[in-house]
């Protein structure tokens, strides 16, 4: 926004109505848990013939979505394949079905966000497998790793996360929502700004001892969301995108605020 106000004003009269938006937009999110618009793309990108099959074939969210989100969403993908290096390991050959179906899950997960590209990483690495950890000195399913700008996953743990569908399992929304957790706490445009604030209150109330107790004794979300405030993250988001009407059902509170988070409304 900024550059289009220094086209058409001068620079200080320009930051002026800047900050002025700002302020403006931050009140607006606040009062109503998003940002003043989402969508605005002046340039639309497209996916070639090949990719759009694969997308429209292989991930069913995309075809939930009203023709106009359609186009934003193909466009957010064609825009994350662009910006992101894939790296493929072990043999592993990157091919558009690989590109098409990481991109896609992220974007799913920011779609309600106006910033979706994230700054802490700048590259995805794929191995055919597990794979062995030098660092952890374990094997990995996935991972992300913010020293080297990554996140990581195996191709079979990845794909096995959409063919089986219902369990709640899924690497590829476990692994995103530990890059959007980062980058949503560490930014500072609109979007990130409500992020931040519904997480820490979400955070506030599950860390309720009664509320906490609840949680726990219900069985609900599998152990491993206990392990701390990250992984808590990863797994409730599986959990919003894979079985988002039970979800609903039996924390009804907990499912509003994630949709608030994320600015996603199933």
């Amino acid at each position: 926004m900024i550059i289009i106000l220094l086209i058409l004003f001068t620079p200080a009269v320009a930051l002026f109505i800047a900050f002025i938006y700002t302020v403006a937009e931050d009140n607006y999110g606040l009062l109503f848990n998003k940002p003043f618009y989402v969508h605005f793309y002046p340039n639309v990108k497209s996916l070639s013939a090949n990719q759009f099959y694969i997308l429209k074939k292989q991930f069913n969210y995309y075809n939930t979505l009203p023709d106009n989100k359609k186009k934003y969403f193909e466009h957010r993908v064609a825009t994350f394949i662009k910006k992101y290096k894939f790296i493929g390991n072990e043999g592993f050959v990157i091919t558009d079905e690989v590109r098409i179906l990481i991109a896609s899950t992220s974007v799913m997960l920011t779609f309600g966000m106006r910033n979706y590209l994230y700054s802490n990483i700048d590259k995805i690495i794929v191995y055919p497998k597990e794979y062995y950890s030098t660092i952890g000195e374990v094997y990995h399913k996935g991972e992300f790793n913010p020293r080297m700008r990554a996140i990581v996953f195996s191709w079979h743990d990845f794909k096995e996360g959409f063919e089986i569908t219902n369990d709640n399992l899924n690497l590829g929304i476990h692994e995103f929502a530990h890059v959007l957790h980062f980058h949503g706490l560490k930014s500072d445009d609109a979007s990130a700004v409500i992020f931040s604030r519904m997480y820490n209150q979400i955070q506030k109330e599950v860390n309720h001892p009664v509320n906490r107790e609840k949680l726990i004794n219900s069985e609900y979300f599998r152990i491993y969301a206990y392990t701390n405030q990250f992984e808590f993250l990863a797994v409730i988001l599986e959990y919003y995108f894979e079985s988002p009407d039970l979800f609903e059902q039996e924390f009804p509170q907990l499912y509003s605020n994630v949709g608030k988070m994320l600015n996603n409304k199933h």
